[in-house]
C-alpha cells in the first residue's frame, strides 16, 4: 500500500495508467439463458455478471399503478478471500442499495408501464448482481453490468395468469442509461476505477450516478476523509465527462 501511496503522489499508478483511465473494460449482454436479461462487465480482472428476472406481485400502496425494482447482490467466496459464506454483507447490502438508488433516481424504467391492473398485479424487476472477481471498483462494474442487464430484458408472455418462460411480449421499457462513476480521493489526487491496492489507501470516495442528459440522479459517499465544496464540483464535472465513455459500450 505504501508503494501505491508513493506513486500516485509521483502522478503515477501501480498498472501504468493515467488517474482518469480506466482499465481494459468488456460488456457482452446475453450471456444466462434463463434469465430475462444479463450481462457480463470487465474491468480489467475485476468481474461482475447481472441478471434480471421478472416475478407478478402486488404494488407498493403509495404507488399502486407502478411495477416494483429490487436489486441485490452477492459476494462470494469463490471472488475474494475476503467473502464469507452466508447471508449478504454490510458492503454487498450498500453496494446493491446504490445502484439501485441509480436505476431508481435517473427515471430510467418506466415503472408505470409495468402497471397490469392498478392496486392488484404488477410486473416486479429483480436484479441480482454476481461478483465473479474483485479486484478493485466493483460499484462502477455492478452499476454498468445491471443498466445493460436491463436494456437487453424482455418482459414475458403471460397466459392464463402464468408466466411463459422463454416467450416475449416487448422488451422492458428502459429509456435512460444511467453510468455510475467512482471518484477516490488518494492524498489530493482523484482517480478513476481504482485497483483493489488503491481502494484500501484511499481516504473517501463519491460514487456518482449520471443519466444520459448529463444530470446527476445521485452520490454516495464512502470512507472516513472528507470532499471540500470545490473537489465536489471537480468530481462531477469528471463524472459527467466519463460517463459518456462507459455508456457507449452499451447497445
Amino acid at each position: 500500500m505504501d508503494y501505491a501511496s508513493e506513486l500516485i503522489e509521483k502522478g503515477k499508478r501501480i498498472d501504468g495508467r493515467k488517474f482518469d483511465e480506466f482499465r481494459a473494460i468488456s460488456l457482452k449482454e446475453g450471456i444466462i439463458k434463463n434469465a430475462e436479461g444479463s450481462a457480463r462487465v470487465k474491468f480489467g480482472e475485476t468481474e461482475v455478471v447481472a441478471g434480471v428476472k421478472l416475478e407478478l406481485g402486488t404494488p407498493f400502496p403509495d404507488s399502486p399503478d407502478q411495477g416494483i425494482l429490487v436489486v441485490n447482490a452477492e459476494f462470494t467466496p469463490l471472488a475474494s478471500p475476503d467473502f464469507e459464506p452466508g447471508p449478504p454483507s454490510e458492503d454487498a447490502i450498500e453496494l446493491a442499495r446504490i445502484v439501485d438508488r441509480g436505476i431508481r433516481e435517473s427515471k430510467c424504467i418506466e415503472l408505470e408501464k409495468l402497471c397490469l391492473i392498478p392496486n392488484e398485479k404488477v410486473w416486479c424487476v429483480f436484479v441480482d448482481i454476481h461478483i465473479i472477481n474483485h479486484q478493485g471498483n466493483l460499484l462502477d462494474a455492478s452499476a454498468l453490468a445491471s443498466i445493460a442487464a436491463l436494456r437487453n430484458a424482455k418482459i414475458p408472455k403471460i397466459e392464463n395468469d402464468k408466466i411463459i418462460r422463454g416467450e416475449f411480449e416487448k422488451e422492458l421499457p428502459v429509456v435512460f442509461k444511467p453510468i455510475n462513476i467512482t471518484v477516490a480521493k488518494v492524498g489530493n489526487n482523484f482517480i478513476l476505477d481504482p485497483l483493489l491496492e488503491e481502494e484500501e489507501i484511499a481516504k473517501a470516495k463519491l460514487s456518482i450516478s449520471v443519466r444520459d442528459d448529463d444530470k446527476i440522479c445521485a452520490i454516495q459517499k464512502q470512507g472516513s476523509g472528507i470532499f471540500k465544496t470545490e473537489e465536489i464540483e471537480k468530481a462531477l464535472e469528471l463524472a459527467i465527462e466519463k460517463s459518456k465513455e462507459l455508456r457507449k459500450l452499451i447497445k
